[in-house]
């Protein structure tokens, strides 16, 4: 059964593909961004420890997933178990883009209008994707991408071809 890991940075599609290949394979899906932080105040992460208690709750007996997330501290948790992992690494311009047109994430804000609000703040933080030097950023991400021993795809793009 696949055991698929996508990552990259915010705006790239890792949750419309993930959620494409869940629907797809009947895999289950997983959004990191649901298990990273406090329910309570969204702008506290969870500890490691407390983050993988709910990750391994969440994929207990199931035999295939799509987990998606730009949280490479989080992935490595599950590096072992995956079979196949998608880097995401389109240019911040095209992240740009697409978190503009963003559909409402109610698991994330309480009204599009909220969204819309941190929608600079989004677009800032896509712009340091390659600068950055923490667990969300390119260099992360693509020592996650090197280190891997299964099935490995890149995409630079997320537009289907005709």
């Amino acid at each position: 059964m696949r055991k698929i890991l996508i990552f990259g940075n915010s705006g790239s599609g890792k949750s419309t593909l993930a959620k494409r290949l869940s629907e797809e394979t009947d895999l289950i899906y997983l959004d990191l961004d649901n298990f990273a932080w406090c329910p309570i105040n969204r702008t506290t992460r969870l500890s490691i420890s407390q983050s993988k208690a709910k990750i391994e709750g969440f994929l207990a007996g199931k035999s295939g997933w799509v987990v998606e997330g730009c949280y490479v501290d989080l992935l490595a948790l599950l590096k072992e178990a995956a079979n196949e992992i998608f880097f995401l690494n389109l240019s911040d311009d095209d992240c740009d883009v697409n978190a503009r047109q963003r559909p409402w994430e109610p698991h994330k804000y309480a009204t599009k209008q909220e969204q819309d609000d941190n929608l600079g703040i989004l677009v800032d933080w896509i712009r340091q994707y390659s600068i950055r030097m923490d667990e969300f950023s390119r260099t992360a991400h693509q020592a996650f991408f090197d280190g891997f021993e299964g099935v490995k795809t890149v995409y630079t793009s997320n537009q289907k071809s005709a």
